[in-house]
């Protein structure tokens, strides 16, 4: 098996992950409700979707 002859340094070890890291997720504001949502995604509090009602509102029944 085959072994490195020298050790790596800090420093080249941290720049080959420095591309590790998260990515701060895009986020938009939806014109119907004035909500932070993803964008590309139905809301789940209004149902729509590019200014088209696409999801009806579930309502309870009373027994």
């Amino acid at each position: 098996m085959a072994v490195p002859f020298r050790r790596q340094s800090k420093g080249r070890k941290r720049r080959r992950r420095s591309h590790y890291k998260l990515k701060t997720p895009t986020i938009v504001v939806d014109p119907q409700t004035g909500e932070f949502t993803l964008p590309h995604r139905v809301t789940p509090n209004s149902g729509y979707y590019k200014g088209q009602l696409v999801l009806q509102k579930k309502q309870k029944e009373d027994k």
